[in-house]
């Protein structure tokens, strides 16, 4: 199957208002068992992200996160905050990272044509959160075609609450990288994108890289998880 990657990434490329007041949840956001754990990164004070933890410590986000869409270069991790469960102004837990490990075959490109398969970061934070306050979220490889999904995200036009696009699925997967129906907005990159079955607890089977197109059908890219992601996390451990 052709794809044909859209120019620029889903990653918010602007001023982040860090300020901005509060916007409306969207429906069903907190239905989604273990959404505290969804948080936005504030970068540098400039830009955002959206990442899951995955431990008391780790956070998984997209690999190009950690570079500024401007420049080019790469980000200082100490400037990078990860504020699980904003919602408004308030955050559930806020620490800053110590630490960014990106996947070994991973290579950032300028223009916003970013390298999909292989987008993957974990941030150490500077101290653990405590189950009992967030659970991390379970991870699994298993996303294939026509699974159910969700994704939640920060986004530029809601870059204090979270927001649920649900009911999307898979449409192909190639390898490491998964084609999904999902729409993205800026801001989403680094979103986890979550199976969703009935009667279970929603896992994370993928993380936002890029908006596409494949055909005249608008899509996302997802990179799926994988080997590779037990040796990021004990790198980064």
């Amino acid at each position: 199957m052709r794809l044909l990657i859209a120019a620029i990434a889903a990653c918010l490329a602007w001023g982040m208002p860090i300020g901005a007041a509060a916007d409306d949840a969207r429906s069903g956001v907190k239905s989604i068992k273990g959404w505290e754990a969804v948080g936005r990164l504030n970068i540098s004070n400039k830009n955002m992200c959206t990442g899951a933890l995955v431990a008391p410590d780790l956070v998984l986000t997209a690999a190009h996160c950690l570079f500024d869409p401007r420049t080019g270069a790469r980000v200082d991790p100490a400037t990078i905050w990860f504020e699980a469960g904003l919602s408004g102004r308030q955050a559930v837990a806020l620490r800053q990272v110590v630490k960014a490990v990106m996947h070994p075959q991973y290579r950032y490109r300028p223009a916003g044509t970013h390298q999909v398969g292989s987008d993957l970061a974990v941030l150490k934070l500077d101290r653990p959160i405590s189950p009992s306050r967030i659970k991390p979220l379970t991870m699994s490889n298993g996303a294939e075609r026509g699974d159910v999904l969700g994704v939640l995200s920060y986004t530029r036009r809601h870059a204090t609450r979270q927001r649920l696009k649900d009911s999307c699925s898979v449409l192909a997967r190639q390898s490491r990288t998964v084609v999904m129906s999902c729409l993205v907005e800026f801001g989403a990159s680094g979103s986890p994108v979550l199976e969703m079955r009935p009667g279970l607890p929603p896992r994370l089977v993928s993380v936002i890289s890029a908006k596409a197109a494949m055909g005249n059908r608008r899509v996302s890219i997802g990179t799926a998880l994988d080997a590779s992601l037990r040796d990021l996390l004990r790198r980064a451990g």
